[in-house]
């Protein structure tokens, strides 16, 4: 079943709280919500104290993507914040197994990331240790990138790499999701579109929500 993950990098922060009652209000399932060091990725981004503010606002699960070096040394902050979901890249240390086996012993659910030049060989030892692989189709640490069009044949591959070894896990696709690209994306095999600008900006997001379910669900 296809679920929406609003990406509050796009929300307007001053009003956050209404951003994501309006995201809840157009049928959000999740809220995603990216953690950047300046050392993964160039940019800085939101820590703890947001998805705490963000668990107080929804009862909708957190979905918390770390683009992080080392991880494993902030899970216990985003599980104590209100975490329900937390992603690692598979690019961001040599200890992927032990990041997803810490996250799992917190109670979470567990998920990798995965960059758009990586091959989806490095998640082969973990398939059926997670319950998301979160599909990059932009290079990782800014917003309001341009779809990766290559990513369309990953998400099919992955698809047929999740089947083969029986994994039940999600295919998150975030980086350039609109209502352009979602049935496409749907069509290969994503479960999850996260979508930042196409949700918050440029119009009031309990519409753009509904809009890009419909786009994904068409025909």
């Amino acid at each position: 079943m296809l679920r929406l993950a609003p990406s509050i990098l796009a929300a307007d922060f001053a009003d956050l709280r209404a951003e994501l009652l309006r995201a809840e209000a157009g049928g959000a399932d999740l809220i995603h919500i990216d953690v950047m060091d300046g050392q993964f990725v160039p940019n800085l981004s939101m820590g703890p104290l947001v998805v705490e503010a963000c668990r107080r606002c929804t009862a909708l699960p957190l979905d918390v993507h770390l683009m992080v070096v080392a991880p494993e040394r902030f899970l216990q902050d985003f599980q104590s914040a209100g975490a329900d979901r937390i992603s690692v890249h598979a690019e961001a240390g040599p200890h992927l197994q032990r990041a997803l086996d810490l996250v799992h012993e917190l109670g979470l659910q567990a998920g990798v990331a995965i960059n758009p030049a990586t091959p989806l060989s490095a998640l082969d030892a973990v398939l059926n240790d997670i319950e998301q692989v979160l599909l990059m189709s932009v290079s990782p640490g800014f917003g309001g990138q341009s779809f990766l069009h290559k990513s369309l044949q990953r998400v099919a591959e992955l698809a047929t790499k999740l089947r083969a070894s029986g994994s039940n896990a999600d295919i998150s696709v975030d980086g350039g999701v609109g209502t352009h690209n979602a049935q496409a994306l749907v069509g290969a095999g994503a479960t999850i579109l996260i979508a930042g600008s196409a949700i918050f900006q440029g119009g009031e997001a309990t519409v753009r929500i509904r809009q890009l379910r419909s786009a994904a669900l068409a025909g």
